[in-house]
């Protein structure tokens, strides 16, 4: 231990409010003198009991905790179901050009035209590539674009006057899909998986009545699988009256290869931030269109873009749309983003991102399938799903794995998801990382396996040793937050 508590560069850093020196300041203000009262007679009683801070200090800690980040530009991130891939630097300059980056949502409609037609054809080929008839791009993310595409089956439902109470949601399906259709009002009926990781069909088949609003699926699914009897769940549900809603979340591993319109989807939505250039996570903005087949397409939210004589322009009204889901037409950064990213690919290039990412989540599962078992047989889509059976009598579990993968230089994959596999390692490895890097993370994840074997469990248990944090206590973390810091009590006075 250093007498500073660094070690070399990688600095010990305390919380903001432990450096506070009461009295210094970044910069110095005169007082107010007098005036009205701007915050309607809701003055502050007390201080903000914000830090005081040179602003050297305060520069210093920013850079020093950004310092401890890792992010996909350090490193690989085989982070399952997320998508953590390279984000091309033309579509950050793209995006930050005079009339893109400096648009308002509320100037004239005459003097965003080429605005508009950017969204039109971002749209186009978001239509193309799914093989439907319309887009809602409004939605902000992923599970906003659920929220969108059941509300939209809703408003078709109630326009006929059926009043469908039930959704059938698979166990293989993202989380976010069941509390959407409970959000909407919806009763969530479970189906589930069979033993290939997929869709039970039979189970599907006895639940399937006049009931049943819709049916959402995720294909590719949450364990990396192709749901390869879609069609068949598609015909049966739209027999029974239903709507066919697949989460489109893992899009990426089948753009180019499949349409989903013709495997019988009436509504999907799409993560342009995660298939179409920017990475998932992190808070940033996001964007979920929905695809609307010739069913829904009546029903979906306002606003949206229509090109005529006149120019193009917001329909910002329509009678049978079920109203707004956000208050403008939706995240213009991304749209720029998304579309700069498809047009430099192109139609082949995005197909090639498609096989790319299958091609790396075959290869990391077929290298590491004879230390670590994969949970089902066959081959896999973008992502690769591996169980904990290998590490049987070992004293080793999952999140040992997890961390000790952390000394090694690599963010862990996706841990105990799916919940329907025991002890899950769900890694995706995308389309942008190379061979060379993929193979750095499987001789690590070998390396690990094979030490777990030899009965070093203590090993992992104190894992990892090497990261500015040792291992915590999550179970506490999670039970427990400390979500506000409190200084610490001054000593008692010493008697006189």
């Amino acid at each position: 231990m250093t007498t500073t508590g660094h070690r070399g560069l990688d600095h010990e850093e305390p919380l903001i409010f432990e450096q506070d020196s009461p009295g210094l300041s970044g910069v110095d203000l005169p007082l107010p003198k007098g005036g009205p009262d701007r915050l309607g007679g809701l003055g502050r009683s007390r201080p903000l009991g914000l830090p005081g801070m040179a602003e050297p200090q305060v520069v210093r800690h920013f850079t020093r905790i950004s310092q401890r980040n890792y992010a996909i530009d350090a490193g690989m991130y085989p982070l399952g179901s997320c998508t953590m891939k390279h984000n091309p630097r033309l579509n950050e300059k793209v995006v930050r050009l005079p009339g893109l980056g400096d648009l308002h949502p509320l100037q004239p409609v005459r003097t965003v035209q080429g605005a508009l037609r950017l969204v039109d054809t971002l749209a186009h080929w978001l239509k193309t590539l799914c093989g439907m008839p319309a887009v809602a791009l409004s939605p902000a993310a992923g599970a906003h674009g659920e929220l969108c595409g059941l509300m939209t089956i809703r408003a078709a439902h109630e326009a006929r006057g059926d009043a469908r109470r039930k959704v059938l949601v698979p166990e293989s399906a993202h989380g976010t899909n069941p509390a959407t259709a409970a959000l909407c009002g919806y009763d969530v009926d479970p189906i589930p998986a069979n033993d290939r990781g997929r869709l039970d069909l039979a189970a599907f088949k006895a639940k399937l009545d006049g009931s049943v609003a819709a049916l959402m699926l995720t294909n590719p699914n949450t364990c990396g699988l192709f749901e390869d009897q879609v069609i068949e769940a598609a015909d049966l549900v739209h027999r029974a009256g239903g709507y066919f809603y697949c989460d489109g979340a893992n899009f990426n591993a089948i753009v180019g290869r499949v349409r989903p319109g013709d495997l019988g989807v009436d509504a999907m939505h799409i993560n342009l931030h995660k298939t179409f250039s920017t990475p998932h996570g992190g808070g940033g903005p996001g964007s979920g269109p929905v695809v609307l087949s010739a069913a829904l397409a009546p029903y979906a939210p306002v606003p949206y873009v229509v090109h005529d004589k006149g120019g193009f322009r917001l329909i910002e009204s329509d009678p049978k749309a079920f109203g707004r889901i956000r208050a403008f037409h939706g995240q213009m950064g991304m749209f720029v983003r998304a579309l700069s990213y498809m047009m430099s690919h192109g139609g082949d290039g995005l197909r090639q991102a498609a096989e790319d990412a299958v091609l790396n989540a075959n290869y990391v599962m077929a290298r590491l399938g004879d230390l670590l078992s994969p949970a089902f047989l066959g081959p896999c889509m973008h992502e690769c799903l591996l169980d904990d059976h290998a590490l049987k009598d070992t004293g080793v579990t999952t999140l040992d794995i997890a961390k000790a993968l952390i000394d090694e230089g690599f963010h862990p994959m996706t841990v105990y998801f799916p919940l329907v596999v025991h002890g899950a390692m769900l890694i995706e490895p995308t389309e942008t990382e190379s061979k060379a890097s993929v193979d750095q993370f499987i001789a690590a994840m070998r390396a690990l396996a094979l030490r777990a074997k030899s009965g070093d469990a203590e090993f992992f248990h104190e894992s990892p040793t090497l990261a500015p944090r040792r291992r915590l206590d999550e179970t506490s973390a999670a039970r427990h937050p400390v979500l506000r810091w409190r200084p610490p009590a001054p000593p008692a006075a010493a008697a006189e």
